[in-house]
């Protein structure tokens, strides 16, 4: 079906420019063209009229975990639930992300082996409603890391299904990446340190070698396939950007030399700036224990700090909220954050849409509202670029089809229907 979508202003994410009164025409799944409201519409259009929002692409999150207990401070609870709970609840989760505003996400790992990739299947075969899902499986982690369930006694066996991801040397890395993309994977998430949430570990300290990091790299590079690690500390983040990973998430202890080799090589950043926020205000309600406040407290700050060093420097950085730590839908809170540390408002929404585009190898697909790419489209109100106005987004649009509608009226057509 075709649509003309009108508003009063749209956002050019490429330029950072407001753009006033566009419409931009819609053939089925696809953007035919964008052009000023001036010009004449084709016969056969049904015309939506936005009225003065200002229209924005599909906001893009690069750090999504949306399978699995959201918002809950104890990892073992994943162990009180079967797979189907899992796939049922995550149908919630990524309703939720799609009605936020966010049309596509790259979802960072599970503990559970490749529940994720039925979720995007899902998704896809249009069964459940959702964002376009790039999925990573199951973490690439050492026994007792950073991916692992941790904190159960010594004499209990995790199920092969939520240690499917575990490695020792280069040849299980290799193994493991290669198994995990045969069986759906699009992207590998290693766990290149300790983690803030993973009782025991030391989120500063290095779980990968470097040449772990880049058999992973090289092993994935063979199926089209980026890499993703998760690195809390400067050496792991080092380790890993000299490995050739595609992006480093959190880099909560990144420091001057890890923001030189990034620009280097070209490494993308996605950093969970706001999540603290949220936990700080909920903490005691979702039982987060003592030791993983306290290595919150500390990663936070650091890590606001160097994401404020990295933007100065030039560090391309995309937008990444780590929805799954907090509830789902609640992402677009991090947009007015990452203003805060250091961005501005049209650098954050480029972070979130065309820079997380190319984090993904999708920029000739999504990321910017452009004739050929997918139809993917948010509108908020207002007359300039108020982040604020992000956190309660009342229209989008996921491939031509209206998902959320609260702005337009009734809905009209210009001749051939």
């Amino acid at each position: 079906m075709a649509h003309a979508v009108r508003c009063a202003r749209l956002i050019d994410v490429e330029s950072g420019e407001l753009l006033p009164e566009r419409t931009v025409l819609v053939d089925g799944d696809r953007i035919r063209a964008v052009q000023p409201s001036s010009v004449p519409l084709p016969d056969g259009m049904r015309v939506l009229d936005l009225g003065e929002a200002t229209l924005c692409p599909g906001l893009i999150d690069l750090h999504t975990h949306l399978v699995g207990i959201a918002a809950c401070g104890d990892p073992v609870q994943e162990l009180k639930q079967s797979a189907a709970q899992q796939a049922f609840e995550s149908i919630t989760h990524a309703r939720d992300t799609l009605l936020a505003g966010f049309t596509t996400v790259r979802d960072v790992g599970t503990f559970r082996a490749f529940v994720d990739v039925a979720l995007r299947d899902a998704i896809d075969a249009g069964v459940v409603m959702g964002p376009r899902m790039a999925v990573a499986g199951p973490y690439v982690t050492v026994s007792t890391g950073g991916g692992m369930i941790t904190g159960l006694a010594h004499d209990v066996e995790l199920p092969r299904e939520f240690r499917f991801g575990q490695v020792r040397d280069v040849d299980d890395v290799r193994e493991r990446v290669r198994e995990i993309l045969h069986g759906g994977a699009d992207l590998i998430k290693l766990i290149g340190t300790g983690a803030v949430m993973a009782a025991g570990t030391v989120p500063g300290a290095p779980e990968l070698t470097e040449a772990q990091m880049r058999a992973a790299v090289e092993e994935a590079a063979l199926y089209g396939a980026h890499v993703a690690v998760h690195a809390h500390g400067s050496e792991g983040v080092k380790r890993a950007v000299r490995a050739g990973v595609r992006s480093v998430e959190h880099a909560s202890y990144l420091d001057d030399e890890g923001i030189e080799l990034m620009l280097e090589h070209g490494t993308y950043l996605s950093a969970d700036v706001w999540w603290s926020d949220w936990l700080e205000e909920h903490a005691f309600a979702a039982d987060f224990d003592p030791e993983t406040r306290a290595k919150n407290d500390e990663a936070t700050e650091a890590q606001r700090t160097a994401f404020t060093k990295a933007v100065r420097a030039g560090v391309r950085i995309g937008f990444g909220s780590d929805a799954g730590g907090f509830p789902h839908g609640l992402q677009t809170r991090q947009l007015a954050a990452m203003q805060a540390y250091g961005m501005t408002a049209a650098q954050v929404l480029r972070a979130a849409t065309l820079t997380g585009a190319e984090c993904m190898g999708r920029q000739d697909r999504v990321g910017s509202i452009g004739p050929g790419k997918y139809a993917d489209l948010i509108a908020v109100p207002g007359t300039t670029v108020d982040l604020a106005a992000f956190d309660d987004i009342p229209f989008v649009m996921k491939g031509g089809q209206v998902v959320k509608d609260q702005l337009s009226g009734p809905v009209r057509s210009r001749g051939g229907c």
